[in-house]
């Protein structure tokens, strides 16, 4: 496709705290399902990029990690995907959800950012009363440099699509960074990965799904099916059992959900086999981090 003399291009970067629905909004503005979301906090680990083509733009969308005080080098690893995305973005969108409050040590850093802000007030299909006017007050005065706010429903779709004009007049002229029939920077391997572990944080309790990491160890395209093989790796022994369940139901469950959603990503019959491992105390170490690709 030829670019026109106008052709803008750019990178809009997703941030928020954990479970304000940032997923959710990039899934929405992208129309496919790239990123984890479920009800549990801190389920995107790692920064995933959406790619949206148009005729005449190219938006490169960021999903990133939510902002949180690090506990673990895992953390650590996570909140430094948010800094660089900060970094080398044409835009920032930042969102909040309808009952969020102003915290000086996660926000304040926006208020040095020289890069244009939209601030997203989402959920407001949980709004009562007055309380989506209270709330855009409420920015306004707490981020006095943000460029505007939008009100939206990420689950609903509601006004979503008001924001993309916005982000346009924001994007330079410039020419695509990523061939326009790609729409993100992620191999299926990692999606497939994505996928199953979407399934633990759905199916297990507390800890269990924040001590897990899926690895695909083996990724084979065939004609007619795909073939894949999953380790889930947990924290200690316990936890492998309570993966397992009762005579393997658990991780049947699991896996039977992981290969329904695979089907329909993939669009193409797949074979699926998980195994459960133990790698102990991976989100302290530095060494299991890089293995699993949180570091370089």
């Amino acid at each position: 496709m030829a670019e026109s003399s106008n052709f803008k291009a750019g990178f809009v970067s997703i941030v928020g705290k954990p479970n304000v629905g940032k997923s959710s909004l990039m899934n929405k503005l992208m129309g496919e399902n790239l990123s984890i979301i479920t009800a549990k906090a801190q389920t995107t680990r790692h920064r995933i990029m959406g790619i949206l083509n148009g005729a005449d733009f190219q938006v490169v969308y960021s999903d990133t990690p939510g902002i949180l005080e690090p506990k673990y080098s895992l953390h650590e690893a996570m909140m430094s995907y948010v800094k660089v995305s900060l970094e080398d973005a044409d835009a920032i969108l930042l969102v909040v959800a309808i009952e969020d409050v102003y915290e000086p040590e996660l926000f304040e850093r926006f208020l040095h950012i020289k890069t244009p802000i939209l601030l997203v007030l989402n959920k407001i299909d949980l709004a009562k009363g007055s309380q989506v006017d209270d709330k855009v007050a409420y920015w306004k005065s707490s981020l006095p440099n943000l460029r505007e706010i939008v009100t939206v429903s990420a689950q609903t779709g509601k006004q979503v699509d008001t924001l993309l004009p916005k982000l346009l007049s924001l994007m330079p002229e410039h020419p695509a960074y990523f061939p326009q029939d790609e729409y993100t920077d992620r191999t299926e391997r990692f999606f497939a990965q994505e996928i199953i572990r979407e399934k633990i944080f759905l199916n297990y309790e507390q800890e269990i799904p924040y001590s897990t990491e899926v690895s695909v160890t083996s990724f084979k395209e065939e004609p007619d099916i795909i073939r894949i093989a999953a380790t889930i790796y947990v924290e200690r022994d316990s936890q492998k059992g309570i993966i397992i369940g009762k005579a393997g139901s658990s991780l049947k469950k699991v896996g039977m959900q992981a290969r329904k959603d695979m089907e329909s990503f993939f669009a193409k019959k797949i074979f699926l086999e998980t195994h459960v491992k133990v790698a102990d105390n991976w989100r302290k170490e530095k060494f299991k981090l890089r293995q699993f690709g949180y570091l370089e």
